[in-house]
């Protein structure tokens, strides 16, 4: 599949999979930021991204930065919906006790592109029962 790319800055560097079977391509930021403990910063990545009508990019932490130097996205996943035309940006959030440098043109998070389904909603008097039924966060690890 095609996915169209505006460069909007001079030192955007495009998305690029590492391997031949990567799910993810990097993206890199486009400006040095320092990021303090506890803090979000947004960071360009200097490109805008026609996702195709039925897909949506997905960006997502990057193991080894998260890791390494707990620096991950803020909102965990970030979604860029298929109309959006302006600059990808990552919220980046410190989770570490150290202060992180950012440099420009490092790999910060990495985007997949997905297909996504719009459904219709339709208001009932009662779901069908399961066995799961409301169990909820950790209800079936325990069995």
């Amino acid at each position: 599949m095609q996915v169209k790319i505006k460069k909007l800055n001079e030192n955007c560097i495009l998305p690029k999979y590492q391997t031949e079977y990567s799910a993810g391509c990097d993206l890199h930021a486009v400006t040095s930021a320092t990021v303090e403990p506890g803090e979000t910063k947004l960071i360009g990545t200097g490109f805008a991204v026609e996702i195709p009508l039925g897909f949506a990019g997905f960006i997502f932490a990057r193991s080894g930065m998260a890791l390494k130097r707990g620096l991950a996205p803020a909102n965990k996943v970030g979604v860029i919906d298929s109309d959006y035309r302006g600059e990808v940006m990552v919220a980046v959030h410190n989770h570490s006790k150290t202060t992180q440098q950012i440099e420009q043109g490092e790999r910060i998070a990495q985007l997949v592109i997905l297909p996504v389904y719009q459904v219709d909603f339709t208001m009932i008097d009662e779901v069908t029962e399961t066995d799961r039924g409301a169990g909820g966060f950790g209800s079936t690890g325990s069995k």
